[in-house]
């Protein structure tokens, strides 16, 4: 009599040791994001991962909760195009700003028609007999309350760079770029214009001026110079000087405070990343 082989069970072999599975029981994994943002820092603590990994994944875990509205280019800070606009301030626009991608508006800003690549411009210029409309891309409209991740695997998906983000009244409310969402996750992305924290935030240059970052506090700026700027309303060099000048800087703007002379060398995200400055001379540009 031939005995029926044994079947085989449908469940997967555990492969866990005992002792794996003791350890599991007496230390169990994280609940909540907060606990396994602790166990990452114990790792490094251990040296189980280096501190710019910890980061990452802490800004991966972080970004989950996160949405366009949390991070976007908020509209009054939009680098906008009207369709309208000559060649020559089309041109003046890209060179000023160092974007590469511009949202186009017809008639009003709300009314966002498009998107302009920069390098699109050289067409007009070797063909000045095109269409501007002929240049534009497809413009993106996403939700205030579109999450980072999924918006992320979007930008990967259609392989578009910018979106424009609306409210829920279906207002234009800003922009986001796809620079913007991995930063969350890596960091700041450094540009030619970006100094290590280290290196100090006010700096001689060869020509006798200082180049002064826009975080910089008025104190600070105040006591290097010897001028007096103090504000109670402003911690920032670049947010007094943004409001002295009653609208949002951009590069290449001069303006004369307290016998300062800043020029704007950096903007991003509509604010002031750095400036140039140098004491007034009778051949300084005078103060609006």
């Amino acid at each position: 009599m031939s005995d029926n082989p044994p079947s085989r069970s449908s469940k997967p072999e555990d492969k866990r040791g005992f002792l794996q599975k003791l350890a599991e029981m007496l230390h169990p994994g994280p609940d909540s994001k907060d606990e396994l943002i602790e166990t990452l820092v114990e790792a490094q603590d251990n040296d189980v991962i280096g501190a710019q990994s910890r980061e990452m994944l802490e800004g991966v875990i972080r970004m989950a909760d996160m949405t366009a509205g949390d991070v976007m280019v908020a509209a009054p800070r939009m680098d906008a195009v009207n369709i309208d606009a000559p060649f020559d301030e089309l041109l003046h626009l890209v060179i000023d700003t160092a974007h590469s991608r511009f949202p186009v508006y017809e008639n009003e800003k709300e009314n966002i028609i498009g998107i302009l690549m920069a390098k699109d411009l050289l067409k007009l210029q070797r063909a000045p007999e095109l269409n501007i409309r002929a240049l534009l891309r497809p413009a993106v409209f996403v939700p205030e309350s579109k999450g980072l991740n999924d918006l992320l695997r979007e930008f990967r998906g259609n392989r578009n760079h910018l979106a424009i983000v609306i409210d829920e009244f279906g207002r234009v409310a800003g922009l986001i770029t796809i620079e913007d969402v991995l930063e969350q996750i890596v960091g700041e992305i450094e540009d030619e214009f970006d100094i290590a924290e280290d290196d100090g935030d006010i700096f001689g240059l060869t020509d006798q001026t200082y180049r002064v970052s826009g975080d910089t506090s008025i104190e600070r700026v105040s006591e290097a110079f010897g001028v007096k700027l103090l504000d109670a309303d402003f911690e920032t060099i670049g947010g007094l000087v943004a409001h002295e000048m009653g609208h949002v800087p951009k590069r290449g703007e001069v303006y004369v405070l307290a016998s300062l002379q800043f020029t704007v060398l950096h903007t991003k995200g509509g604010a002031v990343r750095w400036f140039k400055v140098s004491p007034v001379t009778t051949a300084s540009t005078p103060a609006p």
